[in-house]
Protein backbone atom coordinates (compact mmCIF):
# COMPACT_ATOMS: atom_id res chain seq x y z
CA UNK A 1 0.00 0.00 0.00
CA UNK A 2 1.08 3.52 -1.09
CA UNK A 3 2.08 5.52 1.71
CA UNK A 4 0.99 8.89 2.33
CA UNK A 5 4.34 10.50 0.84
CA UNK A 6 3.79 8.70 -2.26
CA UNK A 7 0.38 9.44 -2.80
CA UNK A 8 1.40 13.14 -2.90
CA UNK A 9 3.94 12.88 -5.62
CA UNK A 10 1.49 11.07 -7.22
CA UNK A 11 -1.07 13.40 -7.49
CA UNK A 12 1.32 16.32 -7.81
CA UNK A 13 2.67 14.54 -11.20
CA UNK A 14 -0.81 14.30 -12.44
CA UNK A 15 -1.67 18.31 -11.60
CA UNK A 16 2.19 18.63 -14.09
CA UNK A 17 0.73 16.42 -16.48
CA UNK A 18 -3.03 17.99 -16.72
CA UNK A 19 -3.66 20.67 -19.34
CA UNK A 20 -5.29 23.59 -17.90
CA UNK A 21 -8.22 24.70 -19.57
CA UNK A 22 -11.94 25.46 -18.63
CA UNK A 23 -12.60 22.02 -19.50
CA UNK A 24 -9.70 20.55 -16.78
CA UNK A 25 -10.44 22.83 -14.41
CA UNK A 26 -12.89 20.80 -12.32
CA UNK A 27 -10.34 17.65 -12.51
CA UNK A 28 -7.50 20.15 -11.35
CA UNK A 29 -9.82 21.46 -8.64
CA UNK A 30 -10.37 17.43 -7.80
CA UNK A 31 -6.70 17.03 -7.46
CA UNK A 32 -6.41 20.23 -5.44
CA UNK A 33 -8.74 18.61 -2.53
CA UNK A 34 -7.20 15.28 -2.20
CA UNK A 35 -3.81 16.95 -1.88
CA UNK A 36 -4.89 19.17 0.76
CA UNK A 37 -6.46 15.90 2.65
CA UNK A 38 -3.28 14.00 2.26
CA UNK A 39 -1.51 16.96 3.52
CA UNK A 40 -3.64 16.86 6.21
CA UNK A 41 -2.88 13.55 7.49
CA UNK A 42 0.21 14.20 7.28
CA UNK A 43 0.27 17.08 9.54
CA UNK A 44 -2.05 15.59 11.71
CA UNK A 45 -1.29 11.74 11.53
CA UNK A 46 -4.59 9.66 12.70
CA UNK A 47 -4.13 8.82 16.49
CA UNK A 48 -1.19 10.37 17.36
CA UNK A 49 -0.77 12.44 20.27
CA UNK A 50 2.07 14.48 22.23
CA UNK A 51 3.71 17.52 21.63
CA UNK A 52 6.03 19.12 19.40
CA UNK A 53 9.24 17.38 20.19
CA UNK A 54 11.76 18.84 22.92
CA UNK A 55 13.20 22.07 22.75
CA UNK A 56 10.23 22.97 20.43
CA UNK A 57 7.60 23.54 22.90
CA UNK A 58 8.11 27.57 24.09
CA UNK A 59 5.46 29.29 26.50
CA UNK A 60 3.76 31.91 24.54
CA UNK A 61 4.68 35.66 26.54
CA UNK A 62 4.46 39.48 25.52
CA UNK A 63 1.93 41.22 23.45
CA UNK A 64 2.97 39.25 20.03
CA UNK A 65 5.35 36.61 18.32
CA UNK A 66 7.54 36.65 16.06
CA UNK A 67 9.19 33.62 14.62
CA UNK A 68 12.67 33.45 12.38
CA UNK A 69 12.15 31.15 9.76
CA UNK A 70 14.96 30.33 6.92
CA UNK A 71 17.92 28.03 5.50
CA UNK A 72 20.32 26.87 7.82
CA UNK A 73 23.55 29.77 8.28
CA UNK A 74 21.64 32.84 6.33
CA UNK A 75 22.43 34.75 9.84
CA UNK A 76 18.86 34.47 12.22
CA UNK A 77 21.12 33.55 15.26
CA UNK A 78 23.15 36.36 14.60
CA UNK A 79 19.90 38.60 14.16
CA UNK A 80 18.53 37.36 17.39
CA UNK A 81 21.89 37.75 19.58
CA UNK A 82 21.80 41.71 18.26
CA UNK A 83 17.87 42.42 18.47
CA UNK A 84 16.94 40.88 21.68
CA UNK A 85 20.03 40.59 23.60
CA UNK A 86 19.99 36.66 24.29
CA UNK A 87 23.10 34.52 23.15
CA UNK A 88 22.41 32.22 20.35
CA UNK A 89 25.00 29.82 19.26
CA UNK A 90 26.68 31.61 16.16
CA UNK A 91 29.02 29.54 13.54
CA UNK A 92 30.49 29.39 10.40
CA UNK A 93 28.68 26.00 9.55
CA UNK A 94 25.20 24.78 8.93
CA UNK A 95 22.70 23.69 11.68
CA UNK A 96 24.05 25.56 14.30
CA UNK A 97 20.78 26.45 16.38
CA UNK A 98 19.02 22.91 16.88
CA UNK A 99 16.27 23.57 19.17
CA UNK A 100 13.99 27.17 19.51
CA UNK A 101 15.70 29.91 21.38
CA UNK A 102 13.35 32.41 22.44
CA UNK A 103 14.26 36.44 23.35
CA UNK A 104 12.46 39.15 24.10
CA UNK A 105 12.49 43.11 22.62
CA UNK A 106 10.32 45.97 24.04
CA UNK A 107 9.29 48.64 20.95
CA UNK A 108 6.94 51.18 21.66
CA UNK A 109 5.67 50.24 25.14
CA UNK A 110 4.82 46.16 24.05
CA UNK A 111 6.79 42.97 24.96
CA UNK A 112 7.24 41.09 22.00
CA UNK A 113 8.81 37.66 22.28
CA UNK A 114 11.00 36.43 19.64
CA UNK A 115 11.88 32.90 18.10
CA UNK A 116 15.03 32.08 16.83
CA UNK A 117 13.77 28.26 14.75
CA UNK A 118 16.09 25.64 13.26
CA UNK A 119 16.85 26.40 9.81
CA UNK A 120 14.49 24.38 7.61
CA UNK A 121 15.39 22.58 4.32
CA UNK A 122 13.60 21.78 1.13
CA UNK A 123 11.25 18.70 2.18
CA UNK A 124 10.36 20.29 5.43
CA UNK A 125 7.04 19.81 5.16
CA UNK A 126 7.27 15.82 4.48
CA UNK A 127 8.60 15.21 8.02
CA UNK A 128 12.65 16.15 6.33
CA UNK A 129 15.56 17.93 9.21
CA UNK A 130 12.90 18.19 12.07
CA UNK A 131 10.72 20.82 9.65
CA UNK A 132 7.89 19.22 10.62
CA UNK A 133 8.63 21.22 14.30
CA UNK A 134 9.90 24.25 13.41
CA UNK A 135 7.00 24.77 10.76
CA UNK A 136 4.23 23.90 13.47
CA UNK A 137 5.99 26.40 15.78
CA UNK A 138 5.80 29.13 13.29
CA UNK A 139 1.79 28.14 12.91
CA UNK A 140 1.77 30.01 16.26
CA UNK A 141 3.22 32.88 15.06
CA UNK A 142 1.81 36.69 15.02
CA UNK A 143 4.12 37.47 12.64
CA UNK A 144 7.02 35.30 10.51
CA UNK A 145 10.33 37.11 9.59
CA UNK A 146 11.40 34.95 6.29
CA UNK A 147 15.47 35.29 6.97
CA UNK A 148 17.14 35.42 3.18
CA UNK A 149 21.00 35.34 2.77
CA UNK A 150 21.29 38.43 -0.08
CA UNK A 151 23.86 36.70 -2.14
CA UNK A 152 21.75 33.28 -2.31
CA UNK A 153 19.59 32.79 -5.12
CA UNK A 154 16.13 34.46 -5.01
CA UNK A 155 14.45 31.00 -5.13
CA UNK A 156 15.01 30.40 -2.07
CA UNK A 157 12.79 32.47 -1.14
CA UNK A 158 9.94 30.65 -3.41
CA UNK A 159 11.17 27.18 -1.67
CA UNK A 160 10.56 28.70 2.02
CA UNK A 161 7.09 29.90 0.87
CA UNK A 162 6.11 26.61 -0.61
CA UNK A 163 7.13 24.75 2.48
CA UNK A 164 4.76 27.06 4.69
CA UNK A 165 2.03 27.04 2.18
CA UNK A 166 1.89 23.16 2.16
CA UNK A 167 1.73 23.54 6.06
CA UNK A 168 -1.85 25.28 6.06
CA UNK A 169 -0.23 28.92 6.34
CA UNK A 170 -1.04 31.46 4.19
CA UNK A 171 1.73 34.55 4.19
CA UNK A 172 0.94 38.14 3.70
CA UNK A 173 -3.12 36.87 2.73
CA UNK A 174 -6.52 37.58 4.23
CA UNK A 175 -9.16 34.49 4.49
CA UNK A 176 -11.40 34.31 1.58
CA UNK A 177 -14.62 35.74 1.03
CA UNK A 178 -16.69 33.25 0.99
CA UNK A 179 -19.86 32.59 2.77
CA UNK A 180 -19.92 28.65 3.46
CA UNK A 181 -22.79 26.38 5.28
CA UNK A 182 -23.34 23.05 4.84
CA UNK A 183 -27.43 22.21 5.34
CA UNK A 184 -29.42 18.95 5.25
CA UNK A 185 -30.70 18.86 2.32
CA UNK A 186 -31.15 20.93 -1.21
CA UNK A 187 -28.14 19.70 -3.14
CA UNK A 188 -25.46 22.71 -3.30
CA UNK A 189 -26.33 26.17 -4.07
CA UNK A 190 -23.76 28.48 -5.31
CA UNK A 191 -24.27 32.39 -6.43
CA UNK A 192 -21.60 34.75 -7.18
CA UNK A 193 -21.49 38.27 -6.33
CA UNK A 194 -18.37 39.10 -8.59
CA UNK A 195 -17.78 37.95 -12.32
CA UNK A 196 -15.90 34.58 -11.74
CA UNK A 197 -12.45 33.26 -13.43
CA UNK A 198 -11.39 29.95 -12.50
CA UNK A 199 -14.76 28.67 -10.43
CA UNK A 200 -17.85 27.25 -11.27
CA UNK A 201 -20.59 24.86 -10.40
CA UNK A 202 -18.48 21.81 -12.22
CA UNK A 203 -15.56 22.70 -10.35
CA UNK A 204 -17.27 23.66 -6.28
CA UNK A 205 -19.02 20.44 -6.52
CA UNK A 206 -15.93 17.92 -7.53
CA UNK A 207 -14.44 19.57 -4.56
CA UNK A 208 -16.77 19.48 -2.39
CA UNK A 209 -17.43 15.75 -3.35
CA UNK A 210 -14.05 14.81 -1.58
CA UNK A 211 -15.37 16.62 1.50
CA UNK A 212 -18.43 14.51 0.89
CA UNK A 213 -20.41 17.28 0.93
CA UNK A 214 -23.37 17.34 -1.20
CA UNK A 215 -25.44 20.03 0.28
CA UNK A 216 -24.58 23.67 0.67
CA UNK A 217 -24.80 27.44 0.38
CA UNK A 218 -21.58 29.05 -1.05
CA UNK A 219 -21.87 32.91 -2.41
CA UNK A 220 -18.40 34.04 -3.88
CA UNK A 221 -17.76 37.83 -3.25
CA UNK A 222 -14.23 37.50 -4.81
CA UNK A 223 -13.11 36.28 -7.57
CA UNK A 224 -12.24 32.96 -6.33
CA UNK A 225 -9.58 30.17 -6.92
CA UNK A 226 -10.36 26.34 -6.04
CA UNK A 227 -7.69 26.83 -3.44
CA UNK A 228 -9.85 29.68 -1.67
CA UNK A 229 -12.89 26.90 -1.23
CA UNK A 230 -10.30 23.61 -0.13
CA UNK A 231 -8.92 26.29 2.45
CA UNK A 232 -12.47 27.77 3.57
CA UNK A 233 -13.79 24.11 3.80
CA UNK A 234 -10.20 22.87 5.63
CA UNK A 235 -10.84 25.29 8.04
CA UNK A 236 -7.16 25.17 9.24
CA UNK A 237 -5.25 27.76 7.39
CA UNK A 238 -3.22 30.33 9.83
CA UNK A 239 -3.30 33.58 7.71
CA UNK A 240 0.00 35.13 8.94
CA UNK A 241 1.60 38.51 8.09
CA UNK A 242 5.24 38.02 7.00
CA UNK A 243 8.45 40.29 6.44
CA UNK A 244 10.99 38.83 4.50
CA UNK A 245 14.58 40.61 6.07
CA UNK A 246 17.27 40.18 3.31
CA UNK A 247 20.27 40.03 5.46
CA UNK A 248 24.44 40.39 4.82
CA UNK A 249 23.38 44.08 2.91
CA UNK A 250 27.32 45.19 3.86
CA UNK A 251 28.56 42.54 1.29
CA UNK A 252 26.64 43.98 -1.75
CA UNK A 253 26.64 47.31 -3.98
CA UNK A 254 24.20 50.16 -3.80
CA UNK A 255 22.74 49.55 -7.07
CA UNK A 256 22.25 45.99 -6.10
CA UNK A 257 20.52 47.45 -2.86
CA UNK A 258 17.66 49.33 -4.79
CA UNK A 259 16.54 46.74 -6.83
CA UNK A 260 16.06 44.66 -3.26
CA UNK A 261 13.84 47.77 -2.05
CA UNK A 262 11.26 47.01 -4.86
CA UNK A 263 10.47 43.23 -3.74
CA UNK A 264 7.33 43.60 -1.47
CA UNK A 265 7.43 43.40 1.76
CA UNK A 266 10.81 43.25 2.25
CA UNK A 267 13.53 45.00 4.35
CA UNK A 268 17.65 44.84 3.48
CA UNK A 269 19.65 44.60 6.83
CA UNK A 270 23.27 43.58 7.90
CA UNK A 271 22.55 41.61 10.96
CA UNK A 272 25.83 41.73 11.97
CA UNK A 273 26.43 45.54 11.71
CA UNK A 274 23.68 46.27 12.89
CA UNK A 275 22.34 47.61 10.01
CA UNK A 276 18.55 49.22 9.10
CA UNK A 277 17.07 47.96 12.31
CA UNK A 278 15.22 50.64 12.59
CA UNK A 279 13.22 50.76 9.36
CA UNK A 280 12.97 46.50 10.16
CA UNK A 281 11.34 47.54 13.78
CA UNK A 282 9.11 50.25 12.25
CA UNK A 283 7.62 47.57 9.54
CA UNK A 284 7.44 44.82 12.04
CA UNK A 285 4.97 47.37 14.38
CA UNK A 286 3.22 48.29 11.15
CA UNK A 287 2.61 44.23 10.43
CA UNK A 288 1.79 42.95 13.92
CA UNK A 289 -0.91 45.78 13.78
CA UNK A 290 -0.75 46.60 17.88
CA UNK A 291 -2.22 49.83 19.22
CA UNK A 292 -0.97 51.39 22.51
CA UNK A 293 -3.97 52.64 25.09
CA UNK A 294 -2.95 54.52 27.94
CA UNK A 295 -4.66 54.82 31.11
CA UNK A 296 -5.50 57.69 33.86
CA UNK A 297 -6.35 57.08 37.26
CA UNK A 298 -8.52 59.67 38.44
CA UNK A 299 -7.12 62.86 39.24
CA UNK A 300 -3.71 61.54 37.92
CA UNK A 301 -1.69 62.26 34.99
CA UNK A 302 -1.89 59.47 32.07
CA UNK A 303 1.28 56.76 32.41
CA UNK A 304 2.77 57.22 29.59
CA UNK A 305 5.58 54.85 30.82
CA UNK A 306 3.37 51.46 30.54
CA UNK A 307 0.61 51.41 27.68
CA UNK A 308 -1.96 48.84 27.15
CA UNK A 309 -1.16 47.17 23.81
CA UNK A 310 -4.12 45.75 22.06
CA UNK A 311 -4.78 44.17 18.64
CA UNK A 312 -5.95 46.45 15.97
CA UNK A 313 -8.95 43.83 15.36
CA UNK A 314 -9.69 43.67 18.92
CA UNK A 315 -9.74 47.26 20.37
CA UNK A 316 -12.92 47.68 22.27
CA UNK A 317 -13.02 49.24 25.65
CA UNK A 318 -14.07 46.03 26.16
CA UNK A 319 -11.61 44.58 25.37
CA UNK A 320 -9.10 46.36 27.00
CA UNK A 321 -10.83 46.23 30.70
CA UNK A 322 -9.93 42.03 29.78
CA UNK A 323 -6.56 43.23 28.95
CA UNK A 324 -6.26 44.97 32.51
CA UNK A 325 -8.28 42.20 34.44
CA UNK A 326 -11.56 39.72 33.73
CA UNK A 327 -13.65 41.03 36.55
CA UNK A 328 -13.56 44.64 35.54
CA UNK A 329 -15.79 44.81 32.74
CA UNK A 330 -18.61 43.58 35.37
CA UNK A 331 -17.57 46.47 37.50
CA UNK A 332 -17.11 49.39 34.68
CA UNK A 333 -19.92 52.25 34.99
CA UNK A 334 -18.69 53.95 31.76
CA UNK A 335 -14.95 55.01 30.63
CA UNK A 336 -13.54 58.62 29.84
CA UNK A 337 -11.53 58.82 26.65
CA UNK A 338 -9.20 61.37 25.37
CA UNK A 339 -8.00 61.13 21.44
CA UNK A 340 -8.50 60.29 18.18
CA UNK A 341 -11.81 58.46 18.91
CA UNK A 342 -14.28 60.30 20.25
CA UNK A 343 -15.64 63.82 19.20
CA UNK A 344 -15.14 65.63 22.39
CA UNK A 345 -11.68 65.52 24.97
CA UNK A 346 -12.69 64.34 27.19
CA UNK A 347 -15.73 61.99 26.24
CA UNK A 348 -17.95 59.28 28.11
CA UNK A 349 -17.99 56.27 26.21
CA UNK A 350 -19.65 52.93 26.97
CA UNK A 351 -18.21 49.30 26.86
CA UNK A 352 -18.78 48.74 22.97
CA UNK A 353 -16.67 52.08 21.81
CA UNK A 354 -13.43 51.25 19.74
CA UNK A 355 -10.70 52.84 20.54
CA UNK A 356 -7.72 54.55 18.69
CA UNK A 357 -3.86 54.37 18.96
CA UNK A 358 -2.60 56.58 22.00
CA UNK A 359 -5.83 56.79 23.26
CA UNK A 360 -5.90 57.77 27.10
CA UNK A 361 -8.75 55.85 29.06
CA UNK A 362 -9.77 56.56 32.59
CA UNK A 363 -12.30 53.77 34.07
CA UNK A 364 -15.04 54.61 36.48
CA UNK A 365 -16.64 51.69 38.37
CA UNK A 366 -20.14 51.39 39.80
CA UNK A 367 -20.61 52.68 43.14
Amino acid sequence: MPTILEKITEIEAEMARTQRNKATMHHIGLLKARLAKLRRELIEPKGSGGGTGEGFDVAKTGDARIGFVGFPSVGKSTLMTNLAGVYSEVAAYEFTTLTTVPGVIRYKGAKIQLLDLPGIIEGAKDGRGRGRQVIAVARTCSLIFIVLDVLKPLEHKHIIERELEAYGIRLNKSPPNIYFKKKEKGGINLNAMVPQSQLNMETVKSVLSEYRIHNADITLKCDATADDLIDLVEGNRAYIPCIYLLNKIDQISIEELDIIYKIPHCVPISAHHKWNFDDLLEKMWRYLNLIRIYTKPKGQLPDYGAPVILHHDRRSVECFCNKLHKTLIKELKYAVVWGSSVKHNPQRVGKDHVLNDEDIVQLVKKV
